[in-house]
């Protein structure tokens, strides 16, 4: 009987091994595939590919790494201050409503709050005429760099603020005590009790910050306005989509994947955090004498913040509902729009939970084995597998383009591609969603499981489900949020016959389409923001 059970438990762990072999196959495959693509093309062409370290190369490079050091400036600075008014109001009405809002800005499209900022500070945006006013002439809009710097503190501020409030929370109630005691002012309390804190967070904060800034891709495609504020990654798209010129592309995509890795090496070493919890822990009240002068100036702080993250949001919801929205509904291109972008979303989060759940699956059925090649296969399918997010996904999907061009299937290809890239992009958040339920289920049920000879389809059944289906249902959710708001790949190998809902968004903003492009925005956030809080809600009722 004993040996038959461990046979069972052995086979089990062999076919867990299985799936996790294959969904590391896939990413392998992927990737490889894209270096494969781009290899043959610098090989064929070396000489061009050489030439095309040129002068506007060099001054590409530089806007990237310019334009985020600046937003990372823009936004993590101002956080500090953000960070610290709200940590020391802790009781005020609404400062749960600002939190939540500031998660919004993470669960909204890009091209969506792109286009909120344009209807709010664009050269016809609500804002246009007070700006006017004020200053003397017409307002010229939001364009080049100071569009992308705007866009970029948006999304940015409140993710820097939340990580932040997070460090000030972890300091110890009894520090706020003696403070409280010992009659320290607001200056003498940030300098021995608040700074410490967040120094300690600041380098990873920042870090994570500039590695989204140097891989933005969709908000300096849509504000970079021409040649003069392009990024690596618009410069590769450029060159695949208009300039037909893959050598060029192939330069500027191995020039993205150096400053990439280089960014997320030194990310790892300052322990900066790549995704982040969708609520704060409620911090211990702090014994705090706020006088009216601090109090007063922190309320500014909270409401410029405040009015930095709602404007575009009220700007896509109050342009979005002037648009005809009942035209949109029955229009036929939206109608397949979105019902290519519903399915390519279902089977891409499907692909994504599912190669998750393989990974997280392996990495416990080696766990209690020995030897090197267990322990390597192990670290890979639970912390190597994260790093498929150091090749943006305009990088695989160039490598791709570029191989698939001389078979004539590049745009037949886009649904799969669209799939493959957006799953394996959604992973790494997918797992984070679905380890901690499958280990705790693993250490509840598998030595009874194993006693009491039940395995295979009967555990996955009656065991495995009841316990996973909350983390499955929001690793799917918030994967399918991410595939409906992607431009990335699609903005590759979208065409008339495979159009998704950001692909058409930007068609109708290019084709000065405004209304139809406020109206499909509104659209397409709410979508995500369901989702969104949907995988929010599961995750939390998902809880131990």
């Amino acid at each position: 009987m004993e040996q038959r059970i461990s046979a069972g438990r052995l086979a089990i762990r062999d076919l867990r091994v299985v799936a996790g072999g294959v969904a590391l196959a896939i990413i392998v495959l992927l990737v490889g595939g894209a270096f494969a693509g781009l290899a043959v093309e610098g090989i064929r062409d070396f000489e061009n590919a050489l030439a095309a370290f040129d002068s506007y190369l060099a001054r590409i490079v530089w806007f990237t790494l310019w334009q985020a050091i600046l937003s990372t400036a823009f936004s993590v600075i101002p956080a500090i201050a953000v960070a610290r008014a709200l940590s020391r109001h802790r009781a005020f009405r609404g400062r749960g409503l600002i939190l939540k809002l500031f998660a919004l800005p993470l669960a909204l499209p890009a091209i969506v709050a792109t286009l909120g900022i344009l209807a709010l500070l664009g050269r016809a945006g609500l804002l246009a005429g007070p700006l006017s006013s004020l200053l003397g002439g017409t307002w010229p809009g939001i364009y080049g760099l100071s569009g992308i710097l705007v866009a970029h503190v948006f999304f940015n501020l409140p993710l820097a603020t939340r990580l932040l409030l997070e460090a000030l929370d972890t300091v110890p109630q009894d520090q706020w005590r003696l403070a409280s005691q010992l009659g320290m002012g607001p200056g003498s309390t940030f300098r021995l009790i608040e700074w410490p804190a967040i120094r300690s967070a600041l380098p990873g904060a920042a870090g994570l910050v500039f590695m989204l800034c140097v891989t933005s891709f969709t908000v300096v495609l849509t504000l970079g306005g021409g040649p003069a504020a392009t990024t690596l990654e618009v410069a590769i798209y450029q060159s695949l989509r208009f300039d037909f010129d893959p050598t060029r592309a192939v330069t500027l995509t191995v020039l993205q994947i150096g400053l990439t890795v280089a960014v997320m090496i030194v990310l790892g070493l300052l322990g900066a955090r790549t995704a982040l919890d969708g609520s704060l822990s409620v911090a211990p009240r702090k014994f705090l004498a706020i006088g009216p002068v601090e109090s007063a100036v922190n309320s500014v702080v909270i409401l410029i913040a405040l009015a930095l993250v709602a404007g575009p949001i009220a700007a896509v919801l109050v342009s979005g509902l002037k648009a005809d929205l009942a035209r949109l509904v029955l229009d036929p291109a939206v109608h397949a729009a979105t019902t290519t972008s519903v399915v390519l979303a279902v089977l891409s989060s499907s692909l994504s939970v599912a190669m998750a759940l393989s990974l997280v699956a392996a990495r416990r059925a080696v766990s209690a084995r020995r030897g090197w090649l267990a322990r390597s296969f192990g670290w890979i399918a639970g912390t190597g597998a994260g790093f498929v997010l150091v090749v943006p996904p305009i990088v695989i999907g160039a490598g791709w383009f570029i191989m698939l061009r001389h078979t004539g299937l590049v745009f037949a290809a886009a649904p799969v591609m669209v799939v493959m890239v957006n799953a394996a992009m959604a992973m790494p958040f997918a797992i984070r969603a679905i380890r901690p339920a499958y280990e705790a289920a693993g250490e509840r049920n598998d030595r009874l499981c194993a006693q009491l000879g039940i395995s295979g389809w009967n555990r996955a059944r009656l065991i495995d489900w009841p316990a996973l289906r909350l983390a499955l249902a929001t690793g799917l959710a918030f994967s399918m949020a991410l595939s409906l708001g992607d431009l990335g790949v699609i903005a590759l190998f979208g065409s008339d016959s495979v159009q998704t809902l950001p692909f058409l968004l930007l068609a109708r903003i290019g084709s000065y389409r405004t209304d139809d492009a406020a109206g499909l925005a509104l659209l397409l956030g709410l979508l995500c923001l369901t989702l969104i809080f949907l995988a929010d809600r599961l995750g939390t009722r998902g809880t131990p």
